[in-house]
């Protein structure tokens, strides 16, 4: 008489001594973002994050965000590279609460896999544990979960919540902004992570190109250009609050660089920005002429090679030029502010790129 065996966790595909292996593995990476506000270690069912550190400010207000870095996990995958998209994750999620003029605290993480490598996994949360770092923000816990039958076993997808905190009187946004105030752009590493299911399929689907093929005008093959992290400007934006009067910043992600600017500009106010003041990357132009995709659509879709904006009184720029020049971001003024006529909208861009 044959013995049938029983179900198990494992039989249906989820590996519990696996997922035990990638957090021992990923424990040196976590313990690189402490802070000192934080309590505890990796593995407890919370981060903990002592708030008496919050004491020092007259009105705290937390400022939270959440996000992912979409499709350009694919082209990890298929690189067989994991250990750069947590620097996409930590931009998208830390450089949208440092817009308001937030010091990020803390950061939690969600990685969801077809089946735990516990190499990749660690890989993945060293990618985010260095983020974090370059953020100034701490990784106080995540999750990893293994999704057999939903996800193919090198298929995964990543997301992450954080949290800042910023004074009241510290806030910043649309109501500071003002006629006559410079706009600066801060350049972007590349395409950062948003756009990629156009790129991809102009890349792909419409130019037949491959990840290792060697690219002359990007200097390098187009796997690593399309895989180049998102550049975390966090510190870099708070350093700027510090040495000059900002109004406000813009994050230049989905929907692209017009779109967001107007995001922070007040009803009453329009803010203009010259193409003429800065070139796009090379590959900005290659998506473009690749897939035959017009400057408008490549606008809202694209950052165009700009991933931050701040917005300073006009006599403040020299200061805040250099403050970011310190500390190695290319940066220069891309327009301006001014009274919104009878049919401008929040923001609009002008002339020709550079060549």
């Amino acid at each position: 008489m044959s013995q049938t065996t029983g179900a198990s966790y494992a039989s249906a595909g989820v590996d519990i001594e696996a997922g035990d292996r990638a957090v021992e593995l990923m424990k040196e990476w976590v313990k690189k973002t402490q802070r000192p506000e934080v309590l505890g270690g990796l593995g407890g069912f919370a981060g903990l994050f002592d708030a008496s550190a919050l004491k020092r400010y007259e009105r705290p207000l937390l400022a939270s965000a959440t996000d992912g870095v979409g499709t350009k996990v694919d082209i990890a995958r298929q690189m067989g590279v994991y250990d750069t998209i947590g620097h996409d994750l930590v931009a998208m999620v830390m450089d949208d609460i440092v817009v308001c003029g937030a010091e990020p605290l803390f950061m939690t993480d969600y990685i969801c896999v077809g089946k735990v490598h516990p190499e990749r996994v660690a890989a993945i949360v060293k990618g985010i544990a260095e983020g974090c770092v370059l953020a100034g923000c701490a990784l106080v816990g995540g999750e990893t979960a293994e999704h057999p039958g939903l996800l193919g076993p090198d298929d995964f997808d990543v997301a992450g919540a954080g949290t800042g905190v910023v004074e009241y009187d510290r806030l910043l946004g649309a109501d500071r902004i003002r006629t006559g105030d410079a706009v600066i752009a801060m350049a972007s590493s590349g395409l950062h992570s948003n756009g990629y299911s156009l790129v991809r399929h102009v890349v792909f689907d419409r130019a037949g190109m491959t990840l290792d093929q060697q690219v002359d005008e990007l200097g390098r093959t187009l796997g690593e250009e399309l895989l180049e992290p998102t550049k975390i400007y966090s510190l870099d934006c708070l350093a700027l609050t510090r040495t000059t009067d900002v109004h406000a910043f813009s994050h230049i992600t989905g929907g692209g660089l017009a779109a967001n600017l107007a995001r922070v500009v007040p009803d009453e106010l329009h803010a203009t920005v010259d193409r003429s003041t800065w070139a796009p990357g090379a590959i900005f132009d290659l998506v473009g002429k690749a897939g035959q995709v017009e400057r408008l659509e490549l606008e809202k879709t694209l950052n165009m090679g700009v991933g931050m904006m701040a917005v300073v009184p006009a006599d403040s720029v020299d200061v805040a030029l250099t403050t970011l020049a310190d500390r190695g971001v290319d940066a220069w003024v891309a327009g301006e502010i001014t009274e919104r006529g009878a049919h401008s909208t929040g923001a609009t861009m002008v002339g020709d790129y550079a060549s």
